[in-house]
């Protein structure tokens, strides 16, 4: 595996990443976790526009379904112990550099948040970190996961107007990861919290119930589930506990339960803090993508050859905080990475 490095731009703590579609092409966004901005960038890594100078506090974007270059994120969330007053906003495009800015739902301690499609219809699941918060690193209120039916039009919410949020899931303490895979056709959420993992599927029908599956007990930061060694079943890779140091992948026995299949054997004091995490195809090959924001502060990229587990370094030493893969118009595999210890945006080109 080739990597060709790209410095992009430099970012104040830089953090949330997402893909987007502006004006019929692909680019992608790049916003900080304090009070600092939010840029667009075309496919090749040219920033094209600043969504916004400020609130900051991103934690999660996705773009709105056919929302031709509308996507949604968190605002204000500037880490657990100040998130009180996070909230879910709508940014839609206007003309160039000009966004409008409206909130969706309020949603206090909201970390991550992501819209799932089955049978046509798009749900939002909203994960909030905790419930509430009186002092630094009070843990007392678990979390909770909330659900609500995404209209195909977003234009009437606002400050006073939001979009009603109903409970699925509480007493979720540090719920923390999340992320998505295809079931049977249709979108499910992956959830990572100190219970362990859950997988969230959204209603067959608007109206209907929730189904929530416990998929492992064990304290969790974030979770993926994909098939890296070609079975035909889904290993769930996993980082250990709360923004933790472990990384394990599992595996599914006989009897439909997951035990652990790999380890990384590198001292735990080198890898703290492991966060960046994107399940994906990369050069063809179902490779995890993680990187951690304590000790080496490295990023690698995992995958599964010759009867066991590989890894290969994308980079050292950056801390990178979240990233993503995507496949550019020529065809090659893209790695944005939010190298948020050294606020640097940076992409990687990937072949063989």
């Amino acid at each position: 595996m080739n990597i060709q490095k790209k410095i992009i731009a430099n970012l104040n703590k830089c953090y949330s990443i997402s893909l987007l579609e502006r004006n019929g092409k692909p680019c992608f966004l790049v916003a900080a976790e304090k009070h600092d901005p939010c840029y667009l960038f075309s496919e090749d890594g040219t920033k094209l526009e600043t969504v916004w100078q400020e609130p900051g506090g991103v934690m999660t974007m996705t773009p709105v379904p056919n929302g031709n270059g509308a996507f949604l994120a968190t605002h204000q969330f500037y880490s657990p112990n100040d998130s009180a007053n996070a909230r879910i906003v709508i940014a839609t495009p206007v003309a160039e550099n000009n966004w409008q800015i409206r909130t969706l739902a309020e949603a206090p301690f909201v970390h991550r948040f992501g819209i799932l499609n089955r049978n046509g219809v798009n749900y939002l699941i909203v994960c909030c970190l905790k419930s509430g918060h009186e002092y630094k690193d009070d843990w007392r209120t678990p979390g909770a996961c909330y659900g609500a039916v995404l209209p195909e039009d977003l234009s009437a919410f606002n400050e006073n107007n939001q979009l009603e949020l109903k409970l699925i899931k509480g007493d979720m303490l540090k719920n923390h990861g999340y992320s998505v895979t295809r079931r049977e056709g249709y979108d499910t959420a992956v959830v990572a919290c100190e219970e362990g993992v859950f997988q969230f599927t959204p209603p067959a029908a608007a109206g209907e119930d929730w189904t929530v599956e416990q998929l492992l007990s064990i304290p969790t930061s974030d979770a993926v589930l994909m098939d890296f060694d070609g079975d035909g079943k889904l290993e769930l890779g996993c980082i250990s506990p709360f923004h933790g140091a472990s990384l394990v992948i599992y595996h599914l026995d006989v009897h439909g339960n997951y035990v652990p299949q790999w380890k990384y054997n590198r001292p735990e004091a080198e890898t703290e803090m492991i966060h960046a995490t994107w399940a994906c195809d990369l050069l063809g090959k179902p490779t995890w993508i993680v990187g951690w924001r304590k000790g080496t502060k490295d990023t690698i990229a995992i995958s599964w050859g010759d009867g066991d587990y590989v890894t290969e370094f994308i980079d050292r030493n950056t801390g990178c905080a979240n990233a993503l893969h995507f496949v550019n118009s020529e065809g090659k595999d893209v790695i944005i990475g939010a190298n948020r210890e050294i606020d640097e945006i940076a992409m990687y080109t990937v072949t063989e």
